[in-house]
Formats: structure tokens, C-alpha cells, sequence
């Protein structure tokens, strides 16, 4: 029977293997759909060619010195500047686990109100709702505002005659509209359905909730179509009521720490609700 000492020793191993596998895990889901994704693989893919090159041809001496004192020890540095922004994001979203925001439902009633007029009008539109990660940066070069999330208000800042109809509104944590005209960054992926690019204001919505756990609401101008944009995906084509169901679940269900963690599975991919809604290329 095995003594104390060799219990302890496997029981270490073995979860020393879970964190590994953990951390392993964590960076391929979160660069899953990605370009980064494809640029690792490619990485990798050349590191195990040149490896069993090296090691099937022993005359290779000029990629044997390459690949074990060039490469592999500047390895961790390349990998940290080519992926410096997917880690930025992913250390920004992991710390934003444990600050709680709560988004009053009264302020999700009145954006659902605003996006489903401007929706029948086809008037476009970009709401966003800042969360535990800080938009600062963003509304920093917008039109700093102080009022109170209303329908009317919302459809009167992204009527096509207003001189703030352009960009985005941002909704801060107080519940109330902080910045409007405010630039968001594009997403660094084009977005592709069917074979046709979706527009800037799409990309614009995707890109603000790659970077941050910020959640944009999005009205075509073109079709009409309502869509939801979380962690650089989006759900398109929502119904009023599904659009309320959406954000309901996303700003309002944040009683624990473990429940927000298991919440990755709600958000469909958008390639999905893009199939069914059959709408490409939109503004």
C-alpha cells in the first residue's frame, strides 16, 4: 500500500496536470474562431516540422542551431508581442469576474423599446452597455452626456438629421446615457456570412465587446435586423422580446461569481443566427 508521502506526491501531480490542461484549455477557447487561433497553429505546425526535420537529418545543422538557440528560448517573448492583444483582453475579462455590475431592467426595457422602433424605420444604431471593464477610453473623445436611458431620447439621437446619430451611445453603469457620437473600435476579424462581409457598424459592435466584456445592441439600416454583440460574436435577427430575453440574461443574472462563469454556453455563435436570419452585409 502506498505510504503518505507518495498519496500527497500523485495527488500534487494530478492536479498540477489540471491547472496545465486548465491554462492549456482557456487560451484555445478564448482564440477559438480566430485569427490569432490560426496564427498559433501555424506556429506550432512549423516548430513540430522543423523539430522532426532536425531530428531525421542530422546534417541540418544550420536549422538545428536556429530552431534550439534562436527560436525556441525568444519563443515566450514572440509569443507575448504577436498576441499581446488577445492577452490584454483575456487578463482584462478574467478581473472583471469579480467586480459585480448590475444593469437596472427599466433601462433594458427602454433600449428594447428604442431598438425595436428604430428597427421598423430602419434607422441604424449602435447602444452599448459598459459593464465592470471601463469604456473611459472610449467616451473619452465622444459627446459626454448625463441623462436618463429613454426610448424617445435614444430615437431622437439616432434619428439620420441629428448631428449625433453617427457612432455609438454608451450607457455607463450608472444606467444612464454617458457618451454619445462615441468611435468604437472595429473588430480585428472581417466578418463574413455566406460568403458576403458585414458592414462597419456590425464589425464596430463586435469590436468594442472583443476588447472589453461590454455588450452592444445593433439596428441595420439597411434591413431592420436587431442584433446582440457579446464577446465578439453576434446574435442576429432578434424579435423585441428575444432581445429583451437576451439582456436580461446577460446584465441581469449576475448573482454569483459561478454563475457568471457558466454563462458561456447561452451565447450562440453568430455564424448561427446569421444562417438562419439570411441577411448578409449589412451597414
Amino acid at each position: 500500500m502506498p505510504d503518505h508521502a507518495t498519496i500527497i506526491n500523485l495527488l500534487l501531480s494530478g492536479f498540477d496536470f489540471i491547472i496545465i490542461f486548465l491554462m492549456i484549455y482557456s487560451v484555445l477557447y478564448f482564440l477559438r474562431g480566430t485569427r490569432s487561433a490560426n496564427v498559433l497553429f501555424g506556429v506550432i505546425a512549423l516548430l513540430l516540422i522543423a523539430t522532426l526535420a532536425v531530428n531525421f537529418f542530422e546534417k541540418l545543422t544550420v536549422l538545428r542551431y536556429l530552431l534550439k538557440d534562436a527560436l525556441i528560448p525568444s519563443l515566450g517573448t514572440a509569443i507575448l508581442v504577436i498576441f499581446q492583444p488577445e492577452f490584454r483582453r483575456a487578463f482584462a475579462q478574467a478581473g472583471s469576474l469579480f467586480v459585480s455590475n448590475r444593469t437596472g431592467k427599466e433601462t433594458i426595457d427602454q433600449v428594447v423599446e428604442a431598438a425595436s422602433q428604430l428597427a421598423i424605420t430602419r434607422t441604424g444604431a449602435i447602444i452599448v452597455f459598459e459593464r465592470n471593464i471601463g469604456l473611459t477610453d472610449t467616451t473619452r473623445s465622444a459627446v459626454s452626456l448625463d441623462a436618463r436611458v429613454d426610448s424617445l431620447l435614444l430615437q431622437s439621437i439616432f434619428y439620420p438629421n441629428s448631428p449625433l446619430h453617427d457612432c455609438a451611445v454608451v450607457i455607463g453603469k450608472n444606467n444612464r446615457i454617458v457618451a454619445a457620437h462615441a468611435v468604437l473600435p472595429l473588430a480585428e476579424e472581417d466578418f463574413f456570412v455566406n460568403g458576403k462581409r458585414l458592414g462597419t457598424r456590425h464589425r464596430a459592435a463586435a469590436g468594442i465587446s472583443q476588447e472589453t466584456d461590454a455588450v452592444a445592441v445593433v439596428v441595420s439600416e439597411e434591413t431592420g435586423l436587431i442584433s446582440i454583440a457579446k464577446k465578439g460574436r453576434l446574435i442576429r435577427g432578434l424579435k423585441p422580446e428575444e432581445l429583451r430575453f437576451q439582456l436580461s440574461m446577460i446584465l441581469l443574472d449576475h448573482n454569483s461569481l459561478w454563475k457568471r462563469i457558466g454563462k458561456t454556453g447561452e451565447f450562440k455563435d453568430f455564424a448561427e443566427e446569421d444562417a438562419a436570419a439570411g441577411k448578409d452585409g449589412e451597414a
